[in-house]
């Protein structure tokens, strides 16, 4: 049996933004790490610096974080929003380091781009608590932005892309094993990940595949994970009743990019065993299907299987050469709209993410998208553009900005539409109450 070293800690720091909202988010590449380096005998401990959501105001436990004003920063003066810190205070996640015992090595997660200050915070606070501790940064923001997480993170290493493997060499490395490593390979080889270490777990987050077959211009899920790896579906199954019987809990969120590809094959084998079992599970796709999958058997199988939060990915309802994804072709989101209502979706229960803030985006293609949405029975859902390092859509979103986007990840962020001409909360809210409806 492995000799259990000494204890390493890992940590989701805060969200430093003008918004954020917890909708099914958990930092589920973190805790893959977390189930990973446990099985190979490390002593793991856990630090969620967003902590538990201030209110569950929102369906199915979703809710709205914790949040402290805080000065915005210089760069985004003007900006007419409240800029805060998402989480716990910073008391509250001091008590908890001094609680955990000195660890060989820290290892922090990042998620978006230009929520780089909470990992700073972070970073600085585990050098008060455990001065000349290495610091390992993986995460969205390491890859994306490398060398501004190099430069500006405080971290000791900053690790690119799916970091099973080099986490598992800096860690042996720090602690003086060379012979341990690790190749990452099948993902059904990977142990599930440490959900029992998360607090407040109120879902279960479920990946049955790694990356996206598809290149849309505006998505780095191919940057994050150049290659598209999907599990067995049984092997699914078998982790789904796991966290059911461990965790006591019905929802499960999917986070994969491409659920629906080869549904017959994939998901319907995953529902259709579920469904033999006699178990009974609750889903939401908050990162969204793709509506050309959505044929009228697989929209019975949702209806069956309890899909309570379904989202489609849709960039615009206009076609032709200006579509920047993959998504969509001629007459598919109107077959997939039919196909959800005849199985019984109601059109509350259905949403369909329209992109708004785009290079050179009209409102007039936003608002014909909406009407269109709801003219399908369908609610529209506007996701704010956030433009992203090394896409095919940056050097676009680069010459449209009327920021220099290169300079500071801060300037990527969506709740500032750095696209746009100028930042019009007019407008903003004018599209807002359209989406909805008023």
């Amino acid at each position: 049996m492995r000799q259990a070293g000494p204890p390493l800690l890992l940590i989701n720091p805060w969200i430093y933004d003008f918004a954020a909202y917890d909708f099914f988010a958990q930092p589920l590449g973190l805790l893959y790490l977390a189930g990973l380096l446990m099985g190979r005998g490390y002593e793991v401990h856990y630090l969620d610096c967003l902590g538990e959501p201030h209110g569950r105001s929102g369906a199915y436990g979703t809710g709205r974080y914790r949040k402290e004003i805080l000065p915005t920063p210089s760069v985004l003066a003007g900006v007419p929003r409240h800029w805060g810190r998402y989480g716990l205070p910073e008391d509250a996640c001091r008590e908890r380091l001094a609680r955990v015992p000195r660890p060989a090595a820290v290892l922090v997660t990042s998620l978006m781009t230009y929520w780089y200050p909470g990992v700073q915070a972070a970073i600085r606070l585990v050098r008060e608590q455990f001065p000349g501790v290495p610091v390992l940064l993986g995460g969205v923001y390491a890859t994306l932005c490398s060398e501004h997480a190099r430069q500006h993170s405080g971290a000791d290493l900053c690790l690119s892309g799916a970091g099973e493997g080099a986490v598992v060499r800096s860690i042996a490395s720090v602690m003086g094993r060379a012979d341990d490593s690790y190749v990452p390979g099948d993902p059904d080889y990977l142990p599930y990940p440490a959900l029992h270490l998360a607090p407040h777990l109120y879902f279960i987050p479920i990946l049955t595949s790694r990356g996206c077959p598809f290149r849309c211009s505006y998505c780095a899920s191919h940057l994050l994970n150049p290659r598209y790896q999907r599990r067995q579906p049984l092997a699914v199954v078998e982790e789904l009743l796991y966290w059911q019987d461990s965790l006591q809990l019905i929802d499960v969120a999917f986070y994969d990019d491409a659920l629906l590809l080869e549904a017959e094959r994939h998901l319907l084998v995953i529902l259709e065993e579920l469904a033999r079992r006699g178990r009974t599970f609750r889903f939401h796709t908050p990162n969204a299907l793709h509506a050309k999958y959505v044929t009228l058997e697989v929209a019975r199988w949702l209806k069956k299987a309890n899909f309570a939060t379904l989202r489609l990915g849709v960039e615009t309802t206009a076609l032709g050469e200006g579509r920047r994804d993959e998504k969509l072709g001629a007459g598919e989101l109107e077959m997939a709209l039919a196909n959800l209502s005849a199985a019984g979706f109601r059109q509350e229960e259905v949403g369909v993410y329209l992109l708004l803030g785009l290079p050179g985006q009209q409102d007039e293609e936003i608002e014909v998208s909406v009407r269109r949405v709801r003219e399908l029975g369908a609610t529209p859902i506007l996701a704010q553009y956030s433009p992203v390092p090394g896409t095919s859509l940056w050097p676009e979103a680069r010459e449209a900005a009327r920021y220099e986007l290169a300079a500071d990840p801060l300037f990527q962020n969506n709740s500032i539409f750095p696209c746009w001409p100028e930042f019009s909360w007019e407008r903003f809210s004018r599209l807002k109450r359209l989406a909805g409806g008023r």
